[in-house]
């Protein structure tokens, strides 16, 4: 790690007691962080989004117990979707004997809390998980809207890791909040295609949950940074990034990250971006018609050798009816 990094996570450590909770807002209109979100009158082009960046724990239920808190926190803020980090449930381990001993009817407990507290909060969630389908475990998000009612399951599709199930089923766009929306899972940021074709299928925002390498992987935090960014500018859309933050407690092993959870205008600028080790909710009111999916929409309708192709791809995409 170098000097430079070496002096921010010092600071970052130093202060606030080492890991702080905080609530950062940014309206659509402008980068600028603000506050009096909960009391701020919206028309219906507009949407209060957030990220989540909290550290969980073994445990579903005590995860959920978390969850649960910074859900209560989401709806002061008058938020109408939240994401989660990947696998919030359950902490992000690859430990083998973890999984090996990992009971589904606990998760689905933890599950079952986290979305009744949701449902009573008005909320819509994106909640990072693990589920079992035919004895096989899926690294997935769980996707509920407000009210309740669960859209589905989003599996990964590019794993990073040895404990899951490559999820094959479905490539899915499901509306959230009255809006059509699509969702990847950490490595699968790597992939444009999880993206662009969802796009093309009218997806306007991105869910992006992950928990992605430490900081004393420096060398790849440039990436880490531009991908997110990218995946909405090549499309036109928003993207809603929930990571995990780095444990000042714990910088070695598979199951650290980094932070830097953002949200990002479809051209390409960051409306907000948290700290590598704070615990925080990053929110943001977007204006929906700006996500105009134009440049997913020039690669399948314009004449190039593109199109007969991306047309095709977006036909692998899977779309409910809200």
């Amino acid at each position: 790690m170098n000097d430079k990094l070496s002096r921010r996570s010092f600071v970052a450590l130093t202060s606030a007691g080492a890991v702080s909770s905080a609530v950062q807002t940014a309206n659509s209109q402008s980068a600028n962080s603000q506050s009096g979100a909960t009391t701020r009158s919206r028309s219906g082009k507009e949407l209060r989004v957030g990220a989540c960046q909290i550290l969980t724990f073994p445990e579903p239920k005590r995860s959920a117990e978390k969850i649960c808190h910074w859900l209560e926190t989401a709806a002061k803020e008058n938020l109408d979707v939240i994401a989660f980090p990947e696998a919030a449930v359950c902490g992000y381990t690859c430990e083998k004997d973890y999984w090996k001993q990992a009971n589904p009817e606990e998760f689905r407990a933890a599950e079952n809390v986290i979305l009744t507290a949701a449902r009573k909060l008005k909320l819509a969630v994106v909640l990072g998980s693990a589920h079992w389908e035919e004895g096989k475990v899926f690294n997935s998000l769980l996707v509920a809207d407000k009210g309740g009612e669960v859209r589905g399951r989003y599996s990964k599709t590019f794993l990073a890791e040895a404990w899951p199930t490559p999820g094959r089923a479905r490539l899915p766009v499901w509306t959230v909040a009255g809006v059509k929306s699509c969702f990847i899972i950490c490595h699968d940021i790597r992939y444009p295609e999880l993206v662009r074709l969802p796009a093309i299928a009218g997806a306007q925002i991105c869910y992006y949950s992950s928990n992605e390498s430490g900081l004393l992987e420096e060398h790849k935090l440039s990436a880490y940074r531009a991908m997110p960014i990218s995946r909405a500018t090549e499309n036109g859309i928003y993207l809603v990034m929930a990571n995990a933050p780095a444990d000042p407690n714990n910088m070695r092993g598979d199951s650290q990250s980094h932070g830097n959870s953002k949200i990002i205008n479809p051209d390409g600028n960051v409306l907000c971006e948290a700290g590598y080790f704070s615990e925080t909710l990053m929110t943001a009111t977007i204006n929906i018609d700006k996500a105009t999916r134009s440049i997913a929409k020039r690669t399948a309708n314009e004449e190039t050798i593109l199109k007969r192709w991306i047309n095709e791809g977006a036909q692998l995409v899977k779309q409910e009816k809200s």
